[in-house]
């Protein structure tokens, strides 16, 4: 008889086939406690993106490129964070230093929230103020169940203030390979002909010890591809380089996975294993093996698992300039 079968997430089903064990995923793992937030460029280049205000909204219709872009990129965003709320904000606004709160919103908002830019816009592109502000948001977070920070920021123009991105990016760095702070990923969208790619790519180039990329980067030639590319980046950047490992009670390694985790794990287990452990990303989950039923012991010989795919598919690629990590 087999015993209460307990199918402990990230997983949908688990079963015994012999010597074998085939554990389907319910969700991409990579992504448990991932807490995201958007930084949408609000200085003064961006505001014909947005599009007239005021008396000139008046005169004709509004054409807001950004809007529906932003609407895409929560509704998105919101489905891989840990409580479907994103922290959104507009960034260098007022002064060029000011960040302007959007709120925390979630991916029902997104059909129809209204994004008609900042109340001031910025007279420079300063991004130090959006790591501060992500990092007190993560410190704040961990301590209601995020366990991954995840930054999208996007701008249209050359970034100000880089030699001090790069100094704090590596005390975070820091913070995270002491164990500080939690895994943290910054996204960096360049969006137009005003950026400047030497920059970015310098920003996220950057390696750090015990940590590796925390950046990765890309440029759009247009607005209106800003919310593919960020989904592309954001699934490159969460599951592609993940991999995971597959360990049974005592610590031996069952099973390796390099690349993206397949959505169907298989993989041989000792007769007398009865749990088997998946790390992914630093994170580990340990799930009890249910023990075989008859029929599996009957038929298991003709059954076949399916074929494993993807956890998550990338939106389709477009060609943009610039690169990866």
């Amino acid at each position: 008889m087999a015993g209460h079968e307990v199918i402990m997430k990230p997983f949908s089903d688990v079963h015994r086939l012999g010597n074998k064990v085939v554990a389907t995923l319910l969700h991409d793992p990579t992504v448990e406690g991932l807490d995201v937030a958007l930084y949408m460029d609000g200085s003064a280049s961006m505001e014909d993106e947005y599009g007239p205000r005021g008396i000139l909204a008046r005169l004709a219709p509004v054409k807001n490129l950004v809007e529906p872009q932003m609407r895409w990129m929560l509704e998105y965003l919101a489905n891989k964070d840990r409580d479907g709320k994103v922290r959104v904000a507009y960034w260098a606004t007022g002064d060029g230093s000011q960040l302007e709160e959007v709120g925390e919103l979630t991916g029902p908002q997104a059909k129809d929230f209204r994004f008609p830019g900042p109340r001031a816009y910025g007279k420079a592109t300063v991004m130090l103020p959006v790591l501060r502000d992500f990092v007190a948001h993560m410190k704040q977070q961990v301590q209601v169940g995020a366990r991954r920070g995840l930054a999208v920021i996007v701008t249209d123009s050359q970034i100000s203030d880089a030699p001090n991105v790069m100094a704090y990016a590596t005390q975070v760095a820091k913070e995270i390979a002491s164990g500080r702070l939690p895994r943290m990923n910054f996204v960096f969208v360049g969006v137009g002909e005003q950026v400047d790619e030497e920059q970015m790519e310098e920003i996220s180039h950057e390696t750090y010890p015990g940590v590796g990329h925390l950046w990765c980067h890309r440029i759009a030639d247009r607005m209106e591809e800003m919310a593919e590319l960020v989904a592309v980046l954001v699934d490159e950047t969460m599951t592609v380089a993940a991999g995971g490992t597959v360990y049974d009670e005592q610590g031996n390694t069952l099973k390796a996975y390099e690349g993206r985790l397949p959505a169907v794990l298989e993989f041989d287990v000792p007769a007398t294993c009865k749990a088997f452990t998946l790390e992914v990303a630093g994170q580990r989950f340990t799930q009890p093996i249910p023990e075989e039923h008859e029929e599996d012991e009957d038929h298991h010989e003709e059954e076949r698992a399916p074929e494993p795919e993807p956890v998550s598919s990338p939106a389709p690629r477009k060609k943009h300039r610039g690169h990866g990590h």
